[in-house]
C-alpha cells in the first residue's frame, strides 16, 4: 500500500510571512481535489497533514481509505519551532494536541500516552527557522519517526534526514509536502503486502516501509509557487495587481535554497559527519526498506 504522508490542502492556513499572511494561503487545493489526485496517482490510503488543522477531514471522512492526520507546529524547549507529523488521530486528540503544542514535553507525553505515531518533518531544512543542537537530542530520544524523504526539500537534506534516522533507529516516512496539486502524491511511503490502514502502520513501525518518489528541486518549488499565485489571483481578483511581483519569485526561491544549502551543510556536518563512501551508502539505502 502507498500513502503520501505529508500533503496540504486549503485548510493549512495563511503563509507565515509578515505581510503575505494577510492575503496568501499556504495552499488553495480543495480537499476533494487533493483526494482525487492522490487516488489518481496510485495512493491506496489518503490523509491530509494541514498545519494545526483537521478541518479538511470533514469533507473526506466518508471515504473508507481516508484517515485523519495533521502537521503540528510545536515549540521546542530551546525556543525553536519544529513541524511534527501526527497520524490517524481523532477530533478529541486534535483538540488536546492543540492545547499542548507550545510545550514539547506535555505534547510528547500525550502522544505517547495515546499511542499515536508521529514524526519530525524536514529535519535538515530552514523552513521552520533556526535550529539548536539540543533539538537533535530530543529528536533522537523521543521521536519514533523521521521524515526521510520530503518532496520539496533538497536531495542533500533528505539524505541527511535518512542517515540520521538510520543512525538513531527511527521509522522513516516520505511525503510530497505538496501545497499545489501538481506535486500531490509525487513522494510517498509504501508498505508492501499491507491490505489496510492498520497493517500499513504495523508494517511501517516494523521497519517494512519504503520511501518512494521525488526530492525537491529549485524548478519544482518555483513551479509550485507560481501555481499558488495563480490560485490566489483566481480567488481574490484584486491580487492581480501584484502580478509584476511575480518576476521576483525565481530570485526568492533561489535565496530560499541558498539558505537551505547553508543549513544542510552546517547541521548535516555536525549531526551526520559522513565520509563520501558513507554518503553513497545512504543514497543506496534510500532505495531499500526504511
Amino acid at each position: 500500500m502507498k500513502c503520501d504522508l505529508h500533503v496540504h490542502s486549503a485548510y493549512s492556513g495563511t503563509l507565515p510571512v509578515a505581510i503575505l499572511r494577510h492575503f496568501f494561503l499556504e495552499s488553495y487545493s480543495p480537499p476533494a481535489d487533493v483526494y482525487a489526485t492522490l487516488r489518481k496517482r496510485g495512493m491506496d490510503l489518503v490523509t491530509l497533514t494541514d498545519h494545526d488543522s483537521i478541518g479538511g477531514a470533514e469533507e473526506l471522512r466518508r471515504h473508507p481509505d481516508f484517515f485523519v492526520s495533521e502537521e503540528v507546529t510545536c515549540r521546542m524547549p530551546s525556543g525553536t519551532q519544529v513541524h511534527v507529523g501526527v497520524y490517524d488521530l481523532t477530533e478529541r486528540q486534535h483538540s488536546e494536541i492543540s492545547r499542548r503544542r507550545n510545550d514539547l514535553i506535555r505534547l510528547l507525553c500525550f502522544l505517547s500516552e495515546q499511542r499515536l505515531f508521529f514524526t519530525v518533518n524536514h529535519v535538515f531544512s530552514s523552513v521552520t527557522g533556526r535550529r539548536d543542537a539540543d533539538d537533535f537530542k530530543w529528536f533522537a530520544d523521543y521521536f519514533p519517526g523521521v521524515e526521510g524523504r520530503n518532496g520539496q526539500m533538497l536531495p542533500a537534506a533528505n539524505r541527511h534526514a535518512a542517515a540520521f534516522a538510520k543512525r538513531k533507529h527511527k521509522v522513516q516516512v516520505a511525503g510530497s509536502d505538496a501545497h499545489a496539486l501538481a506535486s500531490v502524491g509525487t513522494t510517498y511511503t509504501e508498505v508492501p503486502g499491507a491490505r489496510n490502514k492498520d497493517e500499513f502502520f504495523a508494517g511501517l513501525k516494523a521497519g517494512c516501509g519504503q520511501l518512494g518518489g521525488q526530492s525537491g528541486s529549485y524548478w519544482k518549488l518555483t513551479r509550485d509557487i507560481y501555481l499558488l499565485c495563480r490560485e490566489m489571483m483566481r480567488e481574490d481578483y484584486w491580487t492581480v495587481l501584484l502580478t509584476p511581483l511575480l518576476a521576483l519569485v525565481p530570485a526568492g526561491v533561489g535565496v530560499n535554497y541558498l539558505c537551505d544549502v547553508y543549513f544542510v551543510r552546517r547541521w548535516g556536518g555536525r549531526v551526520n559527519p559522513l565520509s563520501m563512501g558513507a554518503r553513497r551508502l545512504v543514497r543506496e539505502s534510500q532505495k531499500q526498506p526504511a
